[in-house]
């Protein structure tokens, strides 16, 4: 009875609400401290809603030399920018040796979610190019594209900007999706094969013009966007570009006038400094434009080496580069910069200033993540799938309860009660191992109420052997326990072994199924070996007198 009782209250305690403090950005940008309380255990997105990522190294853009150390370290730093997100309950974990899963229950906005989880967040500041390099290389450059066959426009170098309709491809405008996916990278194709239709329009010298404000910043039609930087990277129109010097665009357009604008910047090929040595960032206000910046501070080391490098660099500017794109516009360095900096974010609003800091805190990922899996569930679709679990196992148990009592009688209704001490045991079992209740778990809980039962028949029958060779109830029961043990323990373990490999092997959804299935196990043997066999004695104490049993 001592044993059952330290059960029960343990269990009840491990499943009262709880308090959790996560950490929210409030309006102004600033963390606070939020309590959410929270009804153990766990739900799943399955059961909550919410999101399902599969996330892999994607190679394509930096090259892993040490995968096992990059996934782990992207673990890391995935963890430190979900707790600054705020999002209760995330399950991030490692599948395998190449993939992380990342499940957020209950987000609200899973494309934010998206943007924090694969951003590189990969810092850089570099100087701009100030020799003029791109316009002394341009006309070489037309020569080669011509030689190449890629100017279908025969466009000659020096003439006017093309028109909207010449610059335009077969008529249509480039969206983004088409610019991102011409500027991927061509290196190792046939220069001969690039895309012509991409292509048409005009040589660079036609399409690219200085913006007269800031040394190595140029000018780029937006609709031009896709196929300058197709030519920029042909291998043969790259390599006149001087060694120490390459392309950067703009992160977005920029409108000028009426026409939309790219920006391209020639930067010096080595960085003065990288995000490494960050070790603060906060989202903010300008106090004079009231334009959204992100503001860092580097520890004493980062301090020390971008202050001697920015002071060599007085006068000259320096671009601010994030995941390879150009932030704003690359600021003057008019004095020795220390520890603290500014990013300013020109056309982007306060809440991805807030994401670009807390990303940046958290730290740059070794190499940028793909995602290769995902799901999302609705919240009612949750609440759906929650529900029918829930009546599956109720008409599950009401089913085994009228067989119980119908089969059993009196010892069925024992059963039945120990039962209700089974799924507290199970329900505070996995509470206090802080398990995930997912929708396969729901299916888990259910067939171990099965197990559980079955139990207590291999008991009964035993039990009703016993009294058949006549033996008094008292010893009927003993023995019954006895010998039906063997059969018990040798079933559930072999069930449990079952379980563990499919835990060691499954991947998120087949591992609640076998931590609910193995909690139920466990909870079904403690039932079966102490809490059935002490209503029985409790039973018999009674009616010490009974010389029959209703079994």
């Amino acid at each position: 009875m001592i044993l059952i009782a330290v059960l029960v209250l343990v269990s009840v305690y491990n499943l009262l609400p709880r308090q959790q403090t996560i950490r929210v950005r409030t309006e102004t940008g600033a963390m606070k401290d939020t309590v959410v309380t929270i009804m153990p255990p766990n739900k799943g997105l399955d059961l909550k809603g919410g999101m399902h990522l599969g996330l892999e190294l994607d190679e394509s853009e930096r090259v892993s030399t040490d995968r096992a150390r990059d996934i782990d370290l992207a673990l890391t730093i995935l963890r430190k920018r979900i707790d600054e997100f705020g999002v209760a309950e995330p399950l991030i974990q490692k599948v395998g040796d190449n993939r992380i899963v990342v499940e957020l229950a209950g987000i609200d906005d899973p494309n934010r979610a998206k943007a924090i989880v694969q951003q590189a967040a990969f810092l850089e500041f570099k100087i701009t190019d100030e020799t003029g390099a791109l316009e002394n290389v341009l006309p070489a450059m037309d020569r080669v594209i011509r030689r190449l066959g890629l100017d279908a426009g025969g466009t000659s170098p020096g003439v006017q900007q093309p028109s909207a309709v010449e610059v335009l491809l077969g008529g249509g405008g480039t969206d983004s999706a088409a610019a991102d996916s011409a500027s991927q990278d061509t290196t190792g194709q046939d220069t001969t094969r690039v895309a012509d239709d991409l292509l048409i329009g005009g040589t660079l010298a036609g399409l690219i013009s200085t913006s007269g404000f800031v040394p190595g910043e140029y000018l780029v039609p937006e609709t031009a966007f896709p196929r300058v930087d197709s030519l920029l990277r042909v291998p043969d129109v790259r390599r006149l570009l001087p060694r120490d010097l390459e392309f950067r665009w703009n992160f977005e357009p920029t409108s000028v006038g009426v026409q939309s604008y790219r920006f391209l910047y020639v930067l010096q090929k080595d960085a003065i400094m990288d995000g490494q040595h960050l070790v603060d960032a906060q989202a903010g206000l300008d106090q004079v434009t009231n334009g959204p910046i992100v503001t860092f501070e580097l520890d004493r080391t980062g301090g020390r080496r971008f202050g001697r490098l920015t002071q060599a660099h007085v006068g000259d500017y320096m671009a601010i580069l994030l995941d390879n794109r150009v932030q704003g516009q690359p600021p003057v360095i008019q004095s020795r910069i220390d520890r603290r900096g500014q990013i300013t974010l020109d056309g982007r609003s306060i809440t991805e200033a807030r994401d670009l800091a807390l990303t940046l805190k958290a730290g740059a990922l070794p190499v940028p993540l793909k995602i290769v899996e995902e799901r999302q569930v609705g919240a009612s679709l949750g609440e759906d799938s929650k529900r029918a679990g829930i009546t599956a196992g109720l008409v599950g148990m009401l089913l085994v309860v009228v067989i119980m009592i119908s089969y059993y009688r009196m010892a069925g209704a024992v059963a039945i009660l120990a039962l209700g001490f089974y799924l507290l045991f199970t329900m505070g079992g996995l509470a206090a191992i802080n398990a995930t209740l997912t929708l396969p778990g729901l299916a888990g809980l259910v067939l171990s109420i099965g197990i559980a039962v079955d139990a207590n028949v291999l008991i009964f029958e035993r039990i009703r052997e016993e009294l058949a060779l006549g033996k008094t109830v008292r010893l009927a029961i003993d023995e019954g326990f006895a010998h039906a043990m063997s059969a018990i323990v040798d079933s559930n373990v072999s069930t449990i072994l079952t379980a563990m490999f499919l835990f060691q092997f499954g991947t998120g959804p087949v591992k609640g199924f076998a931590v609910t299935l193995i909690m139920g196990i466990l909870a079904s043997m403690v039932t079966a070996i102490f809490v059935t066999r002490t209503f029985f004695m409790i039973w018999i104490d009674r009616k010490p007198t009974m010389i029959t049993l209703s079994i």
